[in-house]
């Protein structure tokens, strides 16, 4: 058994890093495609308990009126992207949106950043993140990222992974965005 602060270390890295990350390259090799089958059941189950994060749905509509192409850059399976779509109820102001299926390896790699960027059309980008995957992942396709608190990781420890700026909510962000856009 894993401790939870353990696990909680490494949410925000990719469904296919994330076993070898927590438990180790043997266990990623015996268990790994069961561990994440069991993963999505329990997900599943929960999956109603998700709630999007307060302000998501106004900052996107924010960008699109600053003339922003907002790509969101998901891991998610299609049918819970799906559902988190529905609860931001921004699927008419997204420009595109991915999911695992879009690359081959998930962050920290730049694999579904640079999808993204395919997917809005341009290289010139900011990612908003959460976590120090975000920012790796954002940092090796050449973009910048600004971050939120909300993945559970500092403010220090978001700027020493190389966070351009980092706020305490969302709120705070669109209070801000003539200093970011």
């Amino acid at each position: 058994m894993l401790p939870v602060w353990r696990l909680h270390r490494h949410v925000g890295m990719g469904g296919d890093k994330y076993v070898a990350a927590v438990a180790g390259e043997e266990v990623e090799e015996r268990l790994g495609d069961q561990l994440r089958d069991r993963w999505e059941e329990r997900f599943d189950e929960l999956i109603g308990e998700v709630a999007p994060l307060e302000g998501a749905h106004d900052l996107i509509a924010d960008l699109k009126e600053r003339g922003c192409t907002v790509v969101l850059a998901s891991s998610s399976i299609e049918r819970h992207l799906d559902h988190f779509l529905a609860l931001l109820d921004a699927r008419e102001l997204l420009d595109g949106w991915t999911t695992k299926d879009d690359v081959e390896a998930t962050k920290p790699e730049p694999d579904l950043v640079q999808a993204a960027l395919e997917k809005a059309g341009t290289d010139d980008a900011t990612m908003l993140g959460d976590t120090p995957w975000d920012v790796e992942a954002a940092r090796k396709a050449g973009l910048e990222t600004v971050c939120l608190v909300t993945g559970g990781f500092s403010e220090q420890e978001l700027r020493d992974s190389g966070a351009v700026a980092v706020f305490e909510s969302i709120a705070e962000i669109r209070e801000r965005l003539d200093e970011l856009f």
